[in-house]
């Protein structure tokens, strides 16, 4: 089960309490005070936000619970969808007082996607402010138009906050809307097994029980932890299926090796056996589990429906599956569209560091040119980054200013081909391209046939495409298109897979330069309440930071302005924003395109030497070898 909210709704709070009700703890941290359990790097403490998904497992009686408590903060996003991919189901915690954040859109969003049951907890029903009727009404138009309470408030705002039980018309009424059979039994009047019909549609995420309460005071609590053991779907796993299992999460131990976090779906793991690795990207393996841990001991053997400690696989990452491979889940959230050029004495171990941190953090990509960058979400990142590489790796840093990632969309169709026995080809290979654009994802194709080349050159080929997209001609990655493989060559005797690593750069982006490119920025969606008295200043510096306010809405005192704005400038006008709306203005931003840059393409600094330019790749491809 996870735990997920936009930052500040109170979901650390949630699970200590629900950790305190399971007998897990004894007493309740408070994020303010920075003795949470779940809150473990001194960051999160200090900061009083969740950084790093969090593994808590416990019984809500004869119901074993993995919790699993995510990040709020956009900045971290990358964690929660880790999170989302191995999920039964889902509390979204919101808060009664600010009410439904873009971020908890967001969220809401992604749960329906992936039709992950979900539960609704409302918080913070005794803070002045908190709304109940209004509110339940923002929910159902925002979020969900299936909600349905399952508890009313009484003293709503105030310390002595509390519960009153809920009529359950509106929720039999409800439930036969999606249920013709049930309509039929709701409009004879005959009985009806609400409960029955209510747990059958929280499993297919076509209802959303809201839960009231305060996770300071408990208030609520029981509630919930009754709506969890009653509607959520409780996992069937079966042991004696294959072993499927995917790595949601990795860290590293004292020594610097690194653990596995893998959530058990079907079969069984025993240590010192080998299992088939599934890469994200990339050929299979084998690999063997040096040890196992689950809830933090250590185990011979793990079953399904367990979240297990996996130590000694060396080169898992992210998103790996174990055992059998199944379908994966595509993105759910924009990678990253910022980056940050970062700078220490020991350029040597800044780099290692920062490869380190990226394995346990896809999104953080590192790249080494002429400086060393990492790219961002936001700037509480940064923070995040320099405090890692100080505790975890003793290495200081500085930071230049964050900058745009842009990305190169292909502008037509280009052809290259390379024949084995050209004169100036220096390597005993040969290999022919064509490109396309296309609207997602990298599309590869064969048109040649498998079975004219061995396998490991293949691999070498699709390998070598993959990585060659992420520097177009202006530098930038390509990340739609479609590559078809329309020639290879080879010798029995003196190829290697080396030869096509390095022909494959050449030749594929002469067919890119065919094809040519146009460089695009990053576009986020704002939402922007300010004080009404503020608008047209706030509408000017929109203007002049290049964003467009698509929607309006005016009342007395406050301001609703809805638009897009480049990432390139959003940072610069959420620094002015303080000073224009007298300290009032609410900012919130998300991705929401790519369009071409207006002006001259800014060029990236490439790490390839620069294929294009034979004689500056062959130096420095002999200057890396």
């Amino acid at each position: 089960m996870g735990i997920v909210a936009h930052v500040d709704a109170g979901k650390t709070s949630l699970t200590e309490r629900l950790l305190y009700a399971a007998g897990v703890i004894d007493r309740v941290g408070r994020v303010d005070d920075g003795n949470t359990q779940t809150d473990s790097m001194e960051l999160e403490r200090k900061r009083g936000i969740t950084i790093r998904s969090a593994v808590v497992s416990f019984a809500l009686g004869d119901l074993p619970v993995n919790l699993i408590d995510t990040p709020g903060h956009s900045d971290f996003i990358a964690e929660v969808e880790r999170a989302l991919s191995v999920l039964d189901g889902a509390v979204l915690v919101i808060s009664a007082v600010e009410g439904v954040q873009p971020q908890t859109r967001l969220l809401m969003r992604t749960l329906d996607r992936l039709r992950i049951p979900t539960l609704l907890f409302v918080n913070k029903i005794d803070r002045v402010g908190a709304r109940y009727d209004d509110l339940l009404a923002d929910i159902k138009r925002l979020l969900t138009p299936s909600a349905v309470p399952m508890v009313g408030v009484t003293d709503l705002g105030t310390r002595s906050a509390g519960l009153v039980p809920q009529d359950t018309e509106p929720l039999a009424e409800m439930l036969a809307e999606r249920n013709d059979e049930f309509l039929e039994g709701y409009l004879s009047g005959a009985p009806l097994d609400v409960a029955g019909e209510l747990r059958r549609q929280v499993a297919t995420a076509q209802v959303h029980p809201v839960y009231f309460g305060s996770a300071m005071t408990g208030v609520g609590v029981a509630e919930l932890i009754e709506g969890i053991r009653s509607w959520l779907p409780r996992a069937t796993p079966a042991s004696e299926d294959p072993l499927q299992a995917r790595v949601f999460k990795v860290d590293r131990g004292a020594a610097g090796q690194k653990i596995a976090l893998a959530r058990m779906f079907a079969g069984t793991l025993t240590s010192r056996s080998y299992v088939d690795v599934h890469p994200v990207d990339g050929p299979e393996y084998q690999a063997r589990p040096s040890a196992i841990e689950v809830s933090g001991h250590p185990v011979d053997r793990a079953e399904a429906g367990q979240i297990v400690a996996l130590r000694g696989l060396k080169s898992i990452r992210i998103g790996d599956q174990l055992g059998v491979r199944t379908k994966q889940v595509g993105r759910l959230f924009a990678p990253p569209t910022l980056e940050t050029v970062v700078s220490a004495r020991d350029r040597v171990k800044l780099f290692q560091a920062l490869t380190q941190l990226a394995e346990q953090d896809p999104l953080i990509r590192v790249r080494k040119a002429d400086e060393i960058t990492v790219s961002l979400y936001g700037e509480v990142q940064k923070e995040v980054i320099a405090s890692l590489l100080a505790t975890e790796y003793g290495v200081d840093v500085t930071f230049s200013q964050t900058t745009p990632i842009h990305v190169e969309r292909l502008d037509g169709t280009g052809e290259a081909v390379r024949e084995i026995t050209a004169p100036e080809n220096l390597w005993a290979a040969g290999v022919g391209f064509r490109v396309s654009p296309v609207a997602e994802g990298i599309e590869y194709n064969l048109i040649v046939e498998l079975g004219g080349l061995p396998r490991a050159f293949h691999t070498a080929i699709e390998e070598t495409v993959r990585l060659t997209l992420h520097q177009g001609l202006f530098g930038w990655e390509i990340p739609n298109i479609r590559v078809d493989l329309t020639h290879t060559a080879y010798s029995s005797v003196a190829t290697v897979a080396a030869d096509f690593r390095r022909l494959v750069p050449l030749v594929l982006m002469q067919a890119i330069a065919e094809a040519g490119t146009t460089v695009l920025e990053p576009v986020n969606q704002f939402e922007l309440d300010a004080p009404a008295d503020t608008v047209s200043r706030v509408l000017a510096h929109i203007a002049e930071h290049r964003g467009v306010v698509s929607q309006t809405t005016l009342t007395e005192t406050q301001a609703h302005l809805e638009g897009t704005i480049p990432a390139a400038t959003t940072h610069s006008f959420e620094t002015f924003l303080p000073t224009l709306t007298h300290g009032e203005g609410l900012l919130a931003t998300t991705f929401h395109t790519y369009q071409p840059v207006p002006g001259p393409a800014p060029i990236r600094s490439r790490t390839d030497g620069n294929p294009l330019n034979e004689k500056q790749y062959l130096l420095n491809l002999n200057r890396s070898s």
